[in-house]
């Protein structure tokens, strides 16, 4: 094994280039602001313009920003109660995920953990409200549900060994949902609405086995009982409207293509729907009471966030593939911006929709200058159940910049392409979306674009883990392989990772390895290491809960005891890192590799 040092990170590449890359990370990024409900001029929002992404108190009629975290390996979730006199982080250990929730005053002052009662676990939820709270946890036992109320002793109103979650709250605190997972799928959970003064189930609702059902919040009036669901009845994310009270469901119809999402607007008479479709997001306006659906005036690209403040607009978090984010208002005006330094623009991508196994896979390419075919990083998402799309992405313009030609490829189990394929993974995680990359290798390579002898494959986390898998199981199209944060043995993986996962994976692989061993054995990239033709990098976090670091050890074991040529590059954080520079080194690292191995 060789462990990566400074000088073999040190990339060759033109000091121009490397500058310009690196300035795509260090730009500092902010978030959508959140706003409190009862005080909408008090916002938090996170920030790396520290070089650490960081949680910012920001009062609009003062124009103060303030910094309320400051953690070496940085905070990532936080949110403002109710009258915006308190904000809520969750502390965990250097990215381990696992924690407590934490307070501090708006205006600032000491933190001290919310509810003591509550020990820590990995957070399965929180919604604040007038008089209490309900805060969910996640542990190796399973889920426990806490209510506590101002002044009052915390208690559990929900025990299961499954996953669940606490997800909305009324405005008057009278009604709690709750979403689980009892009939055995965490994939598609089911709600159930609690009341809080004495804990009584009010209501059930289950679409059966294969279609989740997700709470999104309640609508923001005193006393209004309509909650605001998705659901997937006609084999796509949809919505409807379930009136608690009255016992009946309205489901929205829209004539829109791909899958939808929505919140309300402030005075609880429209909607803002997000719709998104083949890799690109739009947003519109439903109105209740008409039925009539207006779109809003967006560049295409991606929308990563939108909310409709109490004067009616609309602020979104706003990307494309060739334009850096922007926190602006739907007509156009910037709401948020900490520094004035712009990152340089980056590549528009190209769309490809190639025949594959499942039917057409979606894939995106950005070709570098001059003819093809070239060296090329197929760069796959994580998730499974996420998906690429046209938005801003450093690393993929990095790759770019070095000379590379990238793919993108939204194989089955990628979101956004309807429930089926979603999960037409199940029962063969892996070797099912390694299908379709093959599919879309196969037509680049025949269309031109991509050099057979000259390909990387490249991923983070399930990205990682589809990494080393094709390593193996196709070896004979790949170059060289850079696998961060991966699963890499799947048996280890699931002794080792947090409780939710491996109820995840019980559910993608139909059952535990005690129950399916064949079948993760059959998935794991470790069976295939012998196969191994191609150099690796591995880039590993030490205490990553998702992909921990004991089963990638065990692949890197046996990687150096057949005398395989790789490297390994390891962290000090969990799933990732939150720190810019840290982020920077993994992509020099990264970069570096692919370049000694494979000449663009």
């Amino acid at each position: 094994m060789a462990v990566v040092t400074a000088e073999q990170t040190a990339p060759a590449l033109p000091p121009e280039v490397t500058a310009r890359w690196q300035a795509r990370f260090r730009a500092p990024r902010v978030s959508l602001p959140d706003w409190a409900e009862e005080a909408p001029h008090r916002n938090l929002y996170s920030s790396d313009v520290s070089g650490v992404v960081e949680q910012y108190a920001w009062d609009r009629e003062t124009g103060a920003h303030r910094r309320v975290t400051d953690r070496p390996n940085g905070t990532l979730i936080a949110t403002l109660d109710r009258d915006g006199s308190t904000i809520w982080w969750f502390a965990d250990t250097d990215g381990d995920e696992f924690g407590v929730w934490m307070t501090q005053p708006f205006e600032g002052g000491e933190d001290s953990v919310a509810v003591p009662e509550v020990g820590p676990a990995y957070p399965a939820g929180l919604e604040l409200g007038r008089e209490l709270v309900a805060i969910g946890r996640s542990t190796d036992d399973g889920s426990e549900l806490w209510l506590a109320p101002t002044g009052g002793t915390p208690r559990v109103v929900y025990r299961h060994p499954d996953p669940a979650s606490v997800d909305a709250l009324t405005r008057d605190d009278e009604l709690l949902v709750i979403s689980h997972s009892e009939h055995g799928d965490p994939r598609y959970p089911a709600l159930r609405v609690l009341r809080t003064s004495d804990d009584a189930v009010v209501a059930e609702k289950w679409d059966g086995e294969g279609r989740g059902l997700h709470a999104l919040e309640f609508a923001p009036l005193p006393g209004d009982r309509r909650l605001l669901v998705g659901h997937e009845r006609r084999g796509r994310e949809e919505l409807l409207i379930w009136d608690v009270a009255a016992g009946t469901e309205t489901e929205l119809v829209l004539d829109l293509p791909g899958d939808v999402t929505a919140g309300w607007y402030p005075d609880g008479s429209a909607l803002l729907v997000g719709h998104d479709h083949a890799a690109r997001s739009e947003l519109y306006r439903y109105d209740l009471a008409t039925g009539a659906l207006e779109r809003l005036d967006t560049p295409p690209g991606v929308v990563r966030g939108a909310t409709a403040r109490p004067d009616g607009t609309v602020e979104l978090a706003w990307s494309s593939s060739a334009r850096p984010p922007v926190i602006r208002r739907a007509d156009g005006p910037v709401v948020l911006s900490v520094s004035d330094e712009e990152p340089p623009a980056a590549y528009p991508v190209e769309d490809r929709w190639v025949p594959g196994p499942g039917g057409d896979v979606h894939a995106l390419l950005v070709r570098p200058a001059g003819p093809g075919p070239h060296a090329t990083a197929f760069l796959v998402h994580g998730g499974p159940e996420a998906a690429d799309d046209d938005s801003y992405r450093a690393r993929r313009a990095a790759y770019v910049d070095a000379g590379y030609a990238v793919v993108h490829v939204n194989y089955r189990g990628s979101t956004g392409y309807g429930s089926a394929w979603r999960d037409a993974l199940t029962g063969r995680p892996g070797l099912t979306e390694l299908e379709d990359v093959g599919a879309v290798y196969d037509a680049l390579v025949a269309e031109g674009v991509v050099d057979p002898q000259r390909a990387i494959l490249s991923g983070g986390s399930w990205g990682g883990f589809l990494t080393l898998l094709g390593l193996g199981t196709q070896p004979e199209r790949w170059a060289a392989g850079i696998a961060e944060v991966p699963v890499a043995d799947y048996l280890a993986a699931y002794e080792d990772e947090m409780e939710g996962l491996r109820a995840y994976d019980r559910a993608l692989f139909g059952g535990s390895p005690e129950e399916v061993r064949d079948v993760y054995v059959r998935s794991s990239p470790l069976t295939y290491v012998d196969a191994v033709a191609a150099p690796v990098l591995v880039v590993a976090g030490a205490n990553d809960p998702r992909c921990p670091i004991r089963q990638i050890d065990n692949y890197l074991a046996r990687l150096a005891e057949l005398e395989k040529p790789h490297e390994v590059y390891r962290f000090d954080a969990g799933h990732g890192s939150l720190v810019i520079e840290e982020t920077i080194r993994q992509v020099e690292v990264a970069l570096s590799f692919a370049l000694r191995h494979v000449q663009p």
